[in-house]
């Protein structure tokens, strides 16, 4: 395990209409930003709503939802790679004419 996070999160700012309807139930996806300097309250990590690719190339604000601090770190916090992606083709040699 590389870290534990105790986030609070406002209600009261979730966008209703970002709520994913599943086969096992309701979803809201967040994203946790956790940064270097802890604010006055002590908290380090931040709460916003995961922006689609059509909005980070908007630049558009995040909605921040809430914030937290991390409790506990190993120290080794790795980045996830998906288990469900097709695996990338090998590049193909083509002669080309010059």
């Amino acid at each position: 395990m590389g870290a534990l996070i105790n986030v609070s999160v406002n209600l009261d700012k979730l966008d209703k209409t970002r709520i994913i309807k599943g086969k096992n139930g309701n979803y809201y996806n967040f994203t946790v930003s956790v940064n270097d300097q802890t604010s006055q309250y002590g908290d380090n990590a931040s709460l916003f709503n995961t922006q689609s690719k059509e909005e980070r190339e908007a630049k558009a604000d995040k909605v921040y939802v809430g914030n937290g601090k991390v409790v506990w770190t190993d120290g080794n916090i790795t980045t996830a790679e998906r288990q469900d992606q097709p695996a990338q083709a090998a590049p193909v040699a083509v002669d080309l004419p010059f």
